[in-house]
């Protein structure tokens, strides 16, 4: 299957190559942002287009979020996971309950309160990324490792494999 355009790659056609790209070049005179070291303060006038030089080398101007390290990362994973198993442990605790619940309350009151468990670690872990956008690292560790404590699913542990007495 010969197009005629097999040997073009071996060839130099010219300036009129209708494979060549043209359009406008780009300007060689786009301004280099200005950039200091860690540790100096920009002041004055537009002070808040000055980026900063990192240790890598790497330049962050004033409007880019700095990118999460591995670490942080990771973390992030490792708690994602705990939630996702607080969420599975409500789901699993909440059913092992629900015939005794139900005599203590309504049954339309048990579901609501039953999927709003179910449904609270990941409100929780989503609400937690949106909020502490802006903040350190260290805050939005703290408080989903507060919510960790908070969201403990109390049902799977009580009624559970750990909370079930062994009868001789």
């Amino acid at each position: 299957m010969s197009t005629g355009r097999d040997d073009d790659a071996l060839s130099w056609g010219g300036d009129d190559d209708p494979t060549l790209v043209s359009g406008a070049r780009p300007s060689a005179s786009e301004e280099t942002p200005p950039v200091l070291p860690r540790g100096f303060t920009a002041v004055g006038k537009n002070r808040e287009k000055v980026g900063r030089i990192d240790a890598d080398g790497t330049v962050t101007m004033p409007g880019e979020r700095e990118p999460m390290s591995s670490a942080t990362l990771v973390v992030l994973g490792v708690i994602a996971g705990a939630y996702l198993l607080f969420t599975i442990g409500w789901i699993v605790g909440g059913l092992r309950l629900q015939g005794t619940a139900q005599f203590l309350v309504s049954p339309l009151g048990y579901q609501a309160a039953f999927w709003l468990a179910a449904a609270a670690p990941a409100l929780w872990f989503a609400t937690v990324l949106v909020l502490t956008r802006d903040t350190k690292t260290w805050m939005r560790i703290v408080w989903l490792v507060a919510g960790m404590v908070l969201l403990i699913p109390w049902p799977f542990v009580m009624v559970g494999a750990v909370g079930q007495a062994v009868t001789p």
